[in-house]
């Protein structure tokens, strides 16, 4: 497996987030297309079929950080 691109990386953060692929486009100022072309690159680097499963990969290997994902304050409260 190689390593994620700095890009990437920023765009797999957004997504592991929440984030649409037009959300991410807008917070990057690109376009959905350029989105979902980067998450494709990233999920043949990782080995993943899908976003959930790249994320997954990438917490599991150390290409994204754990403290990188922040749940909404009414996601963690109805998940106590």
């Amino acid at each position: 497996m190689r390593s994620l691109t700095v890009r990437q990386r920023e765009v797999l953060v957004l997504a592991a987030n929440g984030n649409s692929n037009r959300q991410a486009a807008a917070h990057l100022g690109v376009t959905p297309h350029s989105i979902a072309e980067i998450l494709t690159a990233a999920y043949r680097r990782l080995g993943a079929t899908d976003r959930a499963q790249a994320v997954a990969i990438a917490l599991a290997v150390g290409e994204i950080g754990i403290h990188q994902i922040h749940i909404p304050d009414r996601q963690r409260e109805a998940a106590a």
